[in-house]
């Protein structure tokens, strides 16, 4: 696996071969597998006196699956079981945990706890990702591998030092206490090598979805919107009669919040760009649903709205500021091209068709209409 993290040297470990068990990986148990082992290991301080079982490891598995599976939609492969047995559970949770960050995981990992885990997602991944360590055991036959690398692991845990070894009936593992050791000292770098193939793993699988990288892991929390708030405040404040694009109720500066046109948990960032000022139970309604086409023309004449009147109303370096993320992601070639209304419906019209043809093709609900 090709990666810009350089794994630390040791003197008594074979960071050779560990750099090499993510390599040539066609599916997702690898790199889920990988880092819920690191999960588990921080969790326990690093300590390595009691096996970890492969059920928590499969729990834990489906836990850091759910976020992309469940709140983005993101596909594992045709061939990769892991969404499927997260469907299977019947997982329900509240609206806001669909923006779930790092620190409430604990919600979906005891919904899934609760459930009847079976040992598909550790039956065979285990075995594999250590069999590196073990060049005399190339050419088995597919039946062979799980027996003859348990075996290995047992026998040669330290002469060879695999990075774990298999308890009697192959349900737990036990890592090798230097290997703790080792990810301990270097865990944020590990951590970004693992991150960083399952990254590139997941852009393969998901060609035209757009900010991957923002879809693999919750936040630690999500970002304020402080900022963005201040801008339409502005707006609202110097604009006589500013109507909600969706319900056409005059907006109101004690009764607003933004709204995501295009849903959160499809383009997972809050540009300006993508938000517009509503009333808070217009925002509650629409949910993650995709507007109707009526509403595109209505959405671009208040994003127009809006930097025409913080233009006069602000100062150069706060305009400036602001508009940065209009000219990156919408690809204008000046600051202002943002001010000639047919130029920005051209620009938002590029970039936002093939967009939302793609939200809808993921499953995100099309054609949503305001009722009161």
């Amino acid at each position: 696996m090709d990666s810009p993290y350089s794994l630390p040297n040791s003197e008594s470990l074979d960071i050779a071969t560990f750099s090499r068990l993510l390599d040539d990986t066609t599916n997702s148990y690898k790199f889920l597998f990988f880092l819920s082992l690191l999960d588990i290991l921080s969790s326990r301080f690093f300590k390595v006196t009691s096996p970890i079982s492969l059920k928590d490891l499969a729990i834990e598995m489906l836990v850091n699956a759910w976020y992309p599976h469940s709140v983005f939609r993101l596909s594992f492969g045709l061939q990769d079981m892991v969404a499927e047995k997260l469907d299977s559970l019947g997982l329900h949770f509240d609206e806001s945990l669909l923006k779930i960050t790092e620190g409430n995981k604990t919600i979906v990992r005891k919904a899934i706890q609760s459930k009847n885990i079976d040992d598909k997602l550790t039956r065979y991944v285990p075995f594999r990702l250590i069999r590196p360590f073990f060049k005399e055991l190339s050419g088995l036959k597919d039946q062979q591998v799980n027996s003859e690398v348990k075996n290995a692991a047992e026998r040669l845990f330290e002469a060879r030092k695999p990075l774990y070894r298999f308890n009697q009936n192959a349900t737990a593992i036990l890592i090798h206490p230097e290997w703790a050791s080792y990810i301990q000292i270097n865990y944020r770098i590990i951590r970004g090598w693992v991150s960083w193939g399952w990254l590139q793993y997941m852009q393969k699988k998901n060609p035209n979805t757009p900010a991957i990288v923002n879809k693999l892991f919750p936040p630690r929390e999500r970002e304020s919107l402080q900022g963005q708030t201040s801008y339409w405040r502005t707006v609202i404040e110097n604009c006589e009669d500013l109507r909600c694009i969706y319900s056409n109720q005059i907006l109101e500066l004690d009764d607003i919040s933004l709204d995501h046109y295009l849903p959160w948990s499809f383009v997972a960032h809050d540009q300006l760009w993508n938000l517009i000022p509503v009333p808070k139970s217009v925002n509650s309604s629409k949910s993650d649903n995709i507007p109707d086409n009526i509403y595109f023309e209505r959405f671009i004449k208040t994003q127009h709205t809006g930097l025409i009147i913080f233009h006069n109303y602000s100062s150069q370096k706060k305009w400036t500021n602001y508009i940065e993320s209009y000219l990156v992601d919408l690809g204008f070639s000046n600051k202002e091209e943002l001010l000639n209304f047919e130029s920005l419906r051209k620009q938002y019209e590029i970039k936002f068709k093939p967009l939302i043809a793609l939200a809808v093709s993921q499953g995100f609900e099309p054609n949503w209409r305001y009722s009161p």
